[in-house]
């Protein structure tokens, strides 16, 4: 058996307990739990062995030198960087000339003057794009103003000053679709903000029901119908005017003006619509007359069910059901017969009907994603589209490398089955048929054209389809009306005392002749 272990006092070696060298109070913990660690070391080695465990030695017992402090150390010298020079461009363009003049690597001669690659060789491209002036400061951190190019700044400034109702949604779809070119609407209001157009905060009121919209997945599944009445400046004249949306589109299939809002109006104006864009699957219309009425069945209805179409009467006192063809209403009056003065109602209807020509085939729409409603009508939404990325992306890139973007043409659309896109390269206008097949007219070939045709004064007809009501008499709306006071009847019932005078005249006569003798 091991005897435990126990410090010799005469070892010198070990401090003696009584050594009046004290070390510091970090040191005596530090070296404390040192020996603490030896002593359990050593009581557990011996239990280990079999041997009888030993008291533990404290640090207390025991005096230890004082540690080793070091105050210095040897480090490599930090060498001061200089400040960085400013450089007047003189000097750039001093130091330019030596170092091309020298033929040195620009390693080389950066080391010799305190200047980096990159930047003699960014003074460099300055000076062979810009020359002298180049080398001048340059304006440090973000440009202010707009960045949007001076045609796109140029293009917003006129659509504002010529639309000053238009949002910058609206100037958005209207730059990509007329003129091709690129800028967001928060880009364009920024732009506005800087040109000095203010936000004005218009007060609105709460809407007691949150709005429920509705749209229907394909053209002709529903039309919407309703009637709209205003006054013909001139002669002092209330005309009546009916109209059929399509739901899908917002698409004008047709509209019809006349003097009376009768219900052979609408009649008339619905079944020209079907035989020129086919039949609806379902028509929405009010609680008019014209349409509904509640007792028996209207001469509407009963058109509508013998074509095989279903009726959806509006709840009454709601207009917000028939709100697109509402909102039609409202962007008729705002932008064309509010302005407008009609001659006549025949200038009135040719007019309006100009008007939704503009509306269907030109005018955008923010309901259907900025897109025209004759896009939708006729299914070329998606090549719409994509025609139209590609003109802004090409003009895009045309104004970035000439900083004038080409005159603006495209078509796009459905013939039949077929998808067709027509555009302009250059002086070549290009047809694109559904198969990839390219078809290209040189309009700068040399050779005679038709002369052109002499322009007239008058309106050429509109492509809206009209509904016209078949004048009877004593119903026609001429442009010359009746003096006050007469009847369209007047003419017959003279015509009638004429006949009975000479009846009677002749009756007497005879009366005469058998009274003789």
């Amino acid at each position: 058996m091991t005897a435990p272990y126990v410090p010799d006092p005469a070892d010198p070696a070990v401090p003696h307990p009584t050594s009046s060298t004290q070390p510091p109070p970090s040191a005596m913990q530090h070296d404390a739990s040192e020996a603490e660690g030896v002593a359990r070391g050593r009581v557990s080695d011996g239990l280990h062995r079999g041997a009888e465990p030993t008291p533990a030695l404290h640090a207390d017992d025991f005096d230890f030198p004082a540690p080793r402090r070091r105050t210095r150390r040897r480090v490599e010298p930090q060498i001061a960087l200089a400040p960085r020079a400013h450089y007047t461009p003189r000097q750039r363009l001093l130091l330019l000339d030596t170092w091309l003049r020298s033929k040195l690597p620009a390693q080389d001669f950066g080391a010799l003057v305190g200047l980096s690659i990159h930047t003699l060789y960014l003074w460099k491209r300055r000076f062979e794009e810009l020359g002298p002036a180049g080398l001048e400061d340059q304006r440090r951190g973000p440009q202010k103003g707009s960045r949007l190019s001076l045609e796109t700044q140029r293009a917003i400034l006129l659509m504002k000053q010529s639309h000053p109702e238009w949002g910058e949604d609206r100037i958005h779809d209207m730059l990509a679709r007329t003129q091709g070119l690129g800028a967001s609407p928060g880009a364009i209001g920024h732009y506005l903000q800087q040109e000095g157009y203010v936000v004005e905060q218009i007060p609105t009121r709460p809407h007691p029901e949150r709005v429920q919209h509705f749209e229907r997945s394909r053209p002709n599944e529903l039309w919407q119908t309703d009637l709209f009445t205003f006054v013909l400046k001139r002669q002092n004249r209330r005309v009546h005017m009916v109209a059929f949306m399509d739901d899908h589109s917002r698409f004008i299939v047709g509209y019809g003006i006349h003097a009376s809002s009768s219900g052979a109006l609408v009649r008339e104006v619905l079944e020209a619509a079907i035989a020129n864009f086919g039949a609806p699957l379902e028509v929405l219309t009010d609680n008019g007359t014209q349409y509904h009425t509640w007792r028996g069945k209207s001469a509407f209805t009963a058109l509508l069910e013998r074509r095989g179409i279903k009726q959806i009467v509006a709840r009454p006192r709601h207009p917000q059901t028939l709100g697109k063809v509402e909102r039609f209403w409202g962007t008729l009056w705002r932008e064309c017969v509010e302005r407008a003065v009609f001659l006549d109602l025949d200038d009135a209807r040719r007019r309006i009907g100009h008007f939704i020509d503009h509306y269907n085939f030109q005018r955008t729409h923010s309901g259907i994603d900025g897109l025209v409603p004759a896009d939708r009508f006729f299914a070329a939404a998606p090549q719409v589209l994509a025609t139209l990325r590609q003109r802004v992306e090409a003009n895009a890139r045309q104004l970035a490398q000439h900083g004038m973007p080409r005159k603006s043409f495209y078509l796009t659309g459905r013939v039949g089955d077929a998808n067709i896109s027509l555009h302009a390269e250059g002086e070549r206008v290009v047809l694109t048929k559904t198969d990839g097949t390219r078809e290209e007219v040189d309009l700068a070939a040399p050779g005679r054209r038709a002369d052109e045709p002499e322009v007239t004064q008058e309106l050429p007809p509109p492509i809206a389809v009209q509904g016209v009501l078949r004048d009877h008499e004593g119903t026609q709306d001429d442009d010359e009306l009746s003096a006050p006071g007469s009847s369209p009847l007047d003419d017959a019932l003279r015509d009638l005392a004429e006949q009975l005078r000479d009846s009677r005249d002749d009756d007497d006569d005879a009366l005469d002749a058998e009274v003789q003798p």
